[in-house]
């Protein structure tokens, strides 16, 4: 296939595919679907091997969240029966990142509800990032606590902190449908206040929300634009009690082509199979690996994620290795703090409030409560979206 072939190409330059090759990727069928991510996967091969990294999350505070972000179940208004605690103590906190590092993670990733930290906040989970840093030196930290205020993102790097997320989620165009709290713009100036303090900036999306293939394409050229290290890529969680709790839109093929485009618009960024890849890719998750080079490892946020050792077994099992702590996980030019992506526009990880990157959460309009349906649409695997009942914030012992 002609379109392959010249992605392939584009992808190993690190250039910048046209929107309409980005659209014509999530056009294929399902019939070229091995094609497409064989393509693909060669793209990812020559950046990043075969290795795999493994992130795990911590959520620091859950539930209780003042911003009405459709997609979360964290949201102001949501009726979804999660866990909600106030703030882990920094001794807490990072006896639960132990459990991921024991487990093969390579960087944690420290997420809490809310529109953004207080000074007071900033101060706590700097506490929290020294303490975890004291007990695994190797390991990378991630912040991810929502909106950044000026200075805030200097603080967290002066504790340690090696990166931070911040989703953009959705495309500029259909970003009022799904948050009416803050904006877009706002999502951009905090990735851009990470960068300017020296973090690792790591911004991603969610798919599965109602959206269209051109806002997909908006989404993910907006990213390539600003530069982030890591995209997560997260695929809505419809629980119940959230305003999209029906949107039930994606099917295994899908999510795959939908990698397979994040891959080839950012060929050498860490591409991270992030929330709802158990619900919505489910058996196919091994071919995931061929697209993207990082998952998390274990649960997520307020939804529970496939045993971690079933993790581990499906990554050996498809032939790829864990990244070890020791490896460099970017590639070169990148590492060394290059721009990335010959090509870009510009210099270029939910179920989170904030915009963590810890899974697509849950999905609603933004502005009110959906009614109770009747029925779940067709295709719907509700019985593969579970409440996360175990690990930070409960007495029970971590999944990872």
């Amino acid at each position: 296939m002609d379109l392959l072939n010249t992605l392939v190409e584009k992808g190993m330059r690190r250039e910048l595919p046209t929107r309409e090759e980005a659209l014509a990727v999530l056009a294929t069928s399902d019939d070229d679907l091995l094609e497409v991510v064989a393509a693909a996967g060669r793209v990812r091969r020559q950046w990043f091997g075969r290795r795999v990294k493994l992130n795990y999350l911590v959520n620091l505070k859950s539930g209780l969240c003042p911003e009405d972000c459709s997609y979360c179940s964290q949201r102001l208004g949501s009726k979804a029966e999660i866990l909600k605690y106030t703030w882990l103590k920094p001794e807490e906190a990072t006896e639960a990142a132990a459990a991921g590092v024991a487990g093969g993670a390579k960087r944690v990733c420290l997420v809490a509800s809310g529109r953004g930290p207080t000074d007071r906040d900033v101060d706590r989970v700097s506490r929290t990032i020294e303490a975890i840093k004291d007990q695994n030196g190797e390991v990378e930290v991630c912040a991810c606590l929502g909106l950044l205020s000026d200075g805030q993102a200097e603080r967290l790097r002066a504790a340690g902190a090696d990166a931070y997320n911040h989703n953009l989620n959705t495309s500029e165009e259909t970003y009022g449908e799904i948050t009416t709290t803050h904006t877009y713009a706002d999502r951009v100036d905090t990735v851009n206040k990470a960068h300017g303090a020296g973090l690792s900036a790591c911004s991603g999306l969610i798919a599965g929300m109602g959206e269209s293939d051109e806002d997909l394409v908006d989404v993910v050229f907006a990213l390539r634009e600003l530069d982030p290290d890591s995209v997560p890529v997260n695929f809505l969680i419809p629980f119940e009690g959230t305003p999209l709790a029906e949107e039930w839109n994606l099917t295994p093929q899908r999510a795959l082509r939908i990698l397979a485009m994040v891959r080839f618009v950012c060929p050498d960024v860490e591409v991270r199979l992030a929330g709802g890849r158990e619900v919505h890719l489910r058996s196919l998750q091994p071919l995931a690996l061929h697209l993207a080079n990082s998952i998390f490892l274990g649960d997520y946020l307020t939804s529970e994620g496939q045993a971690g050792k079933a993790d581990l077994e499906m990554i050996a099992d498809a032939g790829f290795e864990v990244e070890g702590a020791g490896t460099t996980t970017l590639p070169e030019h990148r590492a060394a703090g290059g721009c990335g992506s010959a090509g870009a526009a510009g210099s270029v990880c939910g179920e989170g409030s904030g915009g963590c990157s810890g899974g697509a959460g849950e999905t609603a309009s933004a502005t009110g409560s959906a009614p109770a349906p009747e029925a779940a649409p067709a295709g719907a695997r509700t019985d593969l979206v579970a409440v996360r009942r175990r690990g930070a914030g409960t007495d029970l012992a971590p999944n990872a």
